[in-house]
């Protein structure tokens, strides 16, 4: 039998692999790979708050066999921190390169195809453009480029007119969500083959409990409390004041409500919110969790609540909580228009999706949350649509495909 020459693959990520990110949204998808066949080298950035993680993660992906070269991320001043660091990934890449002759280059985000897309023009390597979202509009939606700002503005113009160029001239399209191929495909015209991939849950650390009561007690919850929780960081995104307008009709129907916050913000933020709705104090309950804990702490809610901003850019994001709460069984209440979360709500059967504008939407909702939902089929639904094992599938054909044609 003749044994297949392993295929050297270069993955370039702006994200820290010391990062919970990179934990949950790189690593695992490249230990997949490099069990089948590719000689993975990992260019990422990592933060210097975050170097005491380092040790580990390095034993880690050597064990996986797969070569890292982590470089320090350099956070100020802003634009021109990334302009060097961009300089730092050229010369790496280019180095990397004339050592390994990449087969593939698979780019994470906007930053590192940057370099991407220069490997492919100087030595025609094939390059995944893995987009993550519209990079720029979020900046936009997000208020953190201010269009009125003529810097912004120029900045925002130059990313359009580069990711236009990824878009063109990738050999492959990685989107999170089928509602951002859609605009690609049909607003923008994009030609390139575009593949959907959303960011995968751990169904193996996100598995549901079988003691939910014993659970409840230990954390300080009465077996009567019907408990809505939010997972996660408030962040920019999340529409932390909606969310708790919900909350407050819902104590209306269920004054045995607990709002159960799962998140590692500072909880004044949080309070100084609820005091102004004159939501009572006792009826929240903040806690801060680390992964370990979280499927633990998650597991007792009736529901899981999210409302997302619903903004151009958010057409292509996957909030990888959907994935870790249906894993749990637990059935969520969204907002519509955001991602796939419509879709696969639907689909599965997950929970409720509300017309934010529409009181008496929530209101109906509200009323249909005695509804019975079946945990297991949502579990199952985790799996068959967020499962790592399937985005490594995916990968893996996008991956088989790029370096057969460039032989």
């Amino acid at each position: 039998m003749v044994e297949r020459q392993p295929v050297n693959t270069l993955y370039i990520s702006y994200d820290g692999m010391t990062d919970p990110l990179g934990q949950s949204q790189v690593i695992p998808y490249l230990k997949g790979l490099s069990l089948e066949g590719y000689k993975i080298t990992l260019v990422s950035f990592e933060k210097n708050s975050r170097l005491g993680f380092q040790d580990a993660i390095a034993r880690d992906l050597e064990a996986a066999g797969i070569e890292w070269a982590p470089m320090l991320y350099t956070d100020r001043p802003p634009i021109l921190s990334t302009l060097l660091d961009l300089n730092k990934m050229h010369r790496k890449v280019n180095e990397l390169h004339l050592l390994r002759k990449f087969k593939l280059v698979h780019c994470r985000s906007y930053i590192a195809s940057f370099v991407g897309l220069h490997l492919n023009k100087k030595y025609g390597v094939p390059f995944l453009f893995d987009m993550r979202g519209f990079y720029p509009d979020e900046r936009v939606d997000g208020n953190i480029w201010n269009l009125r700002n003529p810097v912004y503005n120029l900045i925002y113009r130059y990313f359009k007119k580069k990711e236009k160029a990824f878009l063109n001239n990738a050999d492959h399209i990685v989107s999170l969500t089928e509602n951002g191929k859609r605009v690609m495909q049909e607003e923008w015209q994009i030609q390139t083959p575009i593949s959907v991939i959303p960011c995968c849950a751990d169904t193996d650390l996100f598995q549901p409990s079988q003691d939910k009561e014993a659970i409840k007690k230990e954390l300080g919850f009465k077996e009567s409390d019907f408990i809505l929780s939010y997972l996660g960081s408030i962040g920019t995104w999340y529409m932390l004041s909606e969310m708790l307008d919900f909350f407050k009709i819902l104590l209306i129907h269920k004054p045995h409500a607990k709002f159960f916050f799962i998140t590692p913000d500072n909880p004044k933020v949080i309070l100084k919110e609820v005091d102004d709705r004159k939501i009572p104090r006792e009826t929240i309950v903040i806690k801060s969790a680390t992964r370990i804990e979280v499927p633990k702490c998650a597991t007792i809610s009736d529901y899981s609540i999210f409302f997302i901003k619903p903004v151009f850019s958010k057409k292509a994001s996957s909030p990888t909580k959907q994935g870790e709460l249906m894993s749990l069984g637990v059935p969520v209440i969204c907002n519509s228009g955001v991602g796939d979360t419509d879709l696969i709500i639907e689909k599965y059967g997950a929970g409720f999706l509300i017309d934010l504008d529409q009181r008496v939407d929530i209101e109906n909702v509200i009323k249909k949350l005695s509804t019975k939902f079946d945990r297991k089929m949502l579990r199952h639904g985790a799996m068959e649509y967020f499962g790592l094992k399937k985005g490594v599938e995916s990968y893996f054909e996008i991956y088989s495909q790029l370096c057969k044609t460039h032989h």
